[in-house]
């Protein structure tokens, strides 16, 4: 299963999550930080590279093509909205990760070339309260199956759903509420993986 740990500075402190993912071994940090300015995104994005120190954690940086590549950051993260991953990669440095946000199979099938999609919102979420249609397991299911890139499911993920998660194909979650949470992060990481392996394998 990979795991995406994406940041919300107002929930919980990006750095701390660093330090913690890099030894819970989540494999991707988004960091997602949109009201930001570039400066100031920038000193974050540093701030989160030096917390990983040499673990085997991924950072990419919401969006912002230019101040990923300027902190040497892992890779980029494009809203659903943005440029084309073609576009990301002809300015971007070999080996640098492009994902993508999706929400219909249409823009998963136009965003084929991603290094990996995420997709949603998948369940009802605290992120957005206000959003009213859901993939579901059906609909992530069928985003799935539309697409070659590995398809990480955002959105009301939680020990109650991974089940469903895995079972609709995806090969991993993203999450900014799961993982702004107390508890240790190794061991939740630890029941997630179990889980969600158990499904995928399962009947």
């Amino acid at each position: 299963m990979i795991a995406c740990l994406v940041t919300d500075r107002r929930r919980a402190d990006p750095i701390a999550q660093a330090r913690a993912a890099a030894s819970a071994s989540i494999d991707l940090i988004q960091v997602r930080e949109r009201d930001l300015d570039g400066g100031a995104l920038a000193t974050l994005v540093h701030g989160v590279l030096d917390a990983i120190g040499d673990a085997a954690v991924r950072v990419v940086v919401n969006d912002r093509l230019d101040v990923a590549i300027a902190c040497g950051a892992h890779g980029v993260h494009l809203r659903a909205d943005s440029i084309a991953v073609a576009d990301a990669r002809r300015i971007a440095p070999a080996g640098f990760l492009v994902g993508r946000s999706v929400h219909t199979v249409e823009e998963a099938t136009a965003a084929a070339d991603a290094d990996y999609l995420i997709a949603g919102t998948v369940f009802p979420t605290a992120s957005k309260p206000d959003q009213s249609v859901h993939l579901g397991g059906a609909g992530l299911r069928r985003l799935v199956a539309s697409t070659r890139a590995p398809v990480l499911a955002i959105g009301g993920v939680s020990a109650d759903t991974i089940d469903e998660v895995a079972r609709a194909g995806a090969a991993g979650i993203a999450a900014i509420g799961l993982f702004a949470v107390p508890d240790p992060l190794d061991a939740l990481v630890r029941t997630l993986r179990s889980r969600f392996d158990t499904a995928k394998t399962g009947p």
